[in-house]
């Protein structure tokens, strides 16, 4: 055993404490025992006689007492993860020298101690992770020299002292999380040189001062949590640059001024906007309402005066329970909007002037008993007026009534393309309700029916009065006369044959109609909603584990392949991204918004300006603007990728694009590429997954013909068995999964 190099024991439920021998594996390179039973301590000289060591993985256990101080006694020590076991005690004074060093996990276990100086010099070192224990001391400013790190997460811990400029030096940095600590000080100007971080969370904490205008060069951000401190000034307005927005929380500070109507910029912002517990003044800005998106607003707990704006009826994303406005000096009716009439009482709390139709809240007419005498006065002159006008109304309402059901009936005819209030309507062999009903069940397309807008149009829900339930889109034409005439029938054609799409992964178009100047495509309505949605939603993402991942991807992968290889003549799909999928409620995927790009452009062919959406778009299609299928091909490794990575893989794709052989990205390990919200997959799922990304990161190569086809790719994730490289999980990076050759070459071709 003296000889043995690898000592792989992993996602077993293997028990009991580590042997004393195993320190004499003086040979030893690599041991992997993370998610087993192991309890006790490692033996003290662990690693002392292993000058060879180099990979540590004892995480998800339950080991306890202190790590071994020699781990790094052969200066080998590049990847050491321990998290999630009951270690306590100082890190190992031998972390210093392990100049290899690139990746530390420590977290979720009671270590104590300084961590002021706990690393050396360490050039390749990318993660550091110390949250959830008890380490105390500053953030040295010797940490600005990690050039190479790209993730530093020191949540809730006791560390103090000011956060030091020299990590604006971190240029490769993602990750800044540093929340529930003492630390002190001003937020640094300096971090607009993170220009790749996407997250900065210090919330709770000590820190004083403004919110620096500068963050606003950080053009990548998605997540910035600054809330729970002592922050003092105005809420800089530049924040509206951060177009990647999805989640903004500002509370509980000292913040003052008015919230800048700029913030209804942030059109992505998806998650949260929380500002409440600050001393926030004046109106709540109506250019709010920009945010269809976003599914959380708080401003309660401020001085907030004048009206909630009517307009929010709009923001159509906002969950129940999620508004909060409570504890403000508003005033007026609230927004008509579902999600506000059916608010909890304390969302509207501790406003005394707020009047409408919501628990906790009195009407906005007037108590008719406080004007009794006003009233009897009143009544002997009102009684014939009203009756005059009541006749009058019974007159034009019978007019507009016959009016309107005529143009319905117009309608349901499908009249021709002389009459311009029903140019074209297109219904599938089946169907059992007529648009007619469509519009009787939106109210003609009432905004409170709106439940998404995309790049396409607005998307409507129609409940019907047989029970059935449909999504309308709206497509964003000015004019349906917008279609030549002489390329009409060819789409109707189009319209025909995308009504007879029939596959369980694909949404069912049930028609189309283009009536009064606009365009409607008729779906069935999907209640999950989108794959994006979900995979970026708090509770939705604990849901999406690497089973449901796998098969979701899967099943992309046979609807794609359906429209390519079984549609005649073939469908290119031209959208593909984790908003056109949605899910049924057992995570079965659905494919939409097949042809849409195709049917707002019918006289090109192959030859298009609209051609997917920014992030999924294949690269050839910037030089030749031709769309192919291998466009396809290429958008739906983005979404595996995506899938598999809990968000978007821009990064990632940017080093499989470079010039250089091998990037420092593509040396990344897989296991730090997936989904950090999930365990370490294991067994026949960390194969699967394997085989996921790696045939995801072939339908992403720059050139469209060595991309596979999706008959291909759906076959070969479809397969009983799967090919999967026999290096340890733990071991596995992007550049090895890119470098495999074991891909069926005609298969490529196809």
């Amino acid at each position: 055993m003296t000889l043995l190099e690898t000592l792989d024991l992993n996602a077993n439920q293997i028990t009991g404490e580590l042997p004393d021998t195993i320190s004499g594996l003086i040979n030893l390179q690599s041991i992997s025992l993370f998610s087993n039973n192991f309890s006790g301590t490692i033996p003290s000289d662990f690693g002392k006689y292993s000058p060879s060591l180099a990979n540590v993985s004892f995480s998800n256990n339950s080991f306890s007492g202190e790590l071994p101080p020699d781990l790094c006694s052969g200066f080998a020590l590049q990847d050491i993860t321990v998290n999630d076991n009951n270690f306590t005690g100082p890190l190992p004074e031998c972390l210093k020298n392990c100049s290899q060093l690139s990746r530390a996990r420590f977290e979720r276990n009671r270590f104590n101690g300084d961590i002021t100086n706990a690393f050396g010099v360490s050039p390749n070192l990318y993660f550091i992770g110390l949250s959830d224990n008890q380490f105390i001391g500053q953030i040295s400013p010797a940490w600005g020299e990690f050039t190479s790190l790209s993730n530093l997460q020191i949540d809730r811990n006791r560390i103090s002292g000011k956060i030091p400029v020299e990590l604006a030096r971190l240029t490769e940095l993602q990750i800044l999380s540093l929340s529930s600590n003492n630390l002190s000080g001003e937020v640094p100007s300096e971090l607009r040189n993170l220009s790749r971080l996407y997250m900065l969370n210090l919330n709770r904490n000590d820190l004083t001062g403004e919110i620096p205008p500068s963050l606003a060069s950080l053009s990548e951000l998605q997540q910035l949590d600054l809330s729970e401190n002592k922050l003092s000034g105005n809420i800089p307005k530049e924040l509206s640059n951060c177009e990647k927005l999805l989640s903004l929380d500002l509370s509980n500070n000292n913040l003052s001024g008015e919230i800048p109507p700029e913030l209804g910029n942030l059109i992505s912002l998806q998650y949260l906007l929380d500002l409440s517990s600050n001393s926030l003044s004046g109106t709540i800005p109506q250019n709010l309402a920009k945010l269809l998106t976003l599914e959380s607003l708080n401003v309660s707990h401020n001085q907030l005066s004048g009206e909630i704006p009517a307009s929010f009826s709009n923001m159509v994303s906002l969950r129940n329970n999620s508004i909060d406005f409570s504890y403000n000096k508003l005033a007026g009716q609230i927004p008509t909007s579902k999600v506000f009439k059916e608010a909890p009482e304390k969302a509207y709390v501790g406003n005394s002037g707020l009047c409408g139709n919501a628990e906790g809240l009195n009407s906005c007419y007037a108590d008719p008993k406080k004007k009794k005498d006003s009233k009897t006065v009143l009544l002997v002159v009102l009684i014939p007026v009203f009756g005059l006008l009541f006749l009058a109304i019974v007159v034009a309402g019978l007019i507009i009534c016959y009016r309107k059901t005529k143009l319905l009936d117009d309608e349901s005819k499908g009249v021709g393309d002389s009459d311009e209030r029903a140019e074209s309507m297109i219904w599938e062999r089946e169907g059992k309700f007529t648009f007619q009903d469509i519009v009787k069940a939106t109210e003609d397309f009432n905004d409170k029916y709106c439940i998404g807008k995309g790049g396409f149009g607005s998307v409507y829900r129609a409940a019907l009065s047989t029970g059935q339930i449909v999504a309308v889109k709206r497509l964003n034409m000015s004019d349906s006369s917008d279609i030549p005439a002489a390329s009409r029938q060819t789409f109707e054609n189009e319209i025909r044959m995308l009504t007879e799409v029939r596959h369980r992964n694909i949404i069912k178009l049930y028609g189309f109609c283009s009536i009064r100047g606009c365009m409607y495509l008729v779906y069935e309505y999907v209640e999950r909603g989108s794959l994006g949605n979900v995979l970026y939603g708090v509770e939705g993402k604990v849901e999406l584990d690497w089973v449901t991942r796998v098969k979701i991807v899967r099943g992309v992968a046979h609807a794609v392949s359906y429209l390519h290889h079984d549609c005649s003549p073939p469908i290119v799909h031209r959208d593909i991204t984790v908003n056109n999928i949605l899910l049924e409620s057992e995570f079965e995927p659905r494919l939409s918004d097949f042809g849409i790009a195709r049917l707002l452009n019918p006289e090109t062919t192959n030859w298009t300006t609209i051609a997917g959406s920014y992030g999924y778009m294949a690269p050839e299609l910037a030089l030749t603007m031709r769309v192919t299928d291998k466009c396809d091909v290429y958008s739906f490794g983005v979404v595996a990728l995506e899938v598999m990575m809990g968000r978007h893989p821009r990064e990632l794709l940017a080093s499989l694009s470079s010039s250089q052989p091998v990037s420092d990205s593509t040396e990344f390990l897989l296991k730090d590429v997936l989904d950090q919200g999930l365990p370490t997959p294991t067994g026949k799922i960390a194969e699967a997954v394997v085989f996921v990304v790696t045939r995801a990161l072939l339908c992403v190569r720059d050139n469209p013909d060595s991309r596979p086809s999706m008959r291909f790719v759906e076959q070969e994730l479809s397969g009983r068995t799967q090919a999967c490289i026999s290096d340890p999980f733990e071991t596995i990076t992007i550049s090895r999964l890119t470098s495999l050759e074991e891909i069926n070459r005609s298969g490529i071709k196809g």
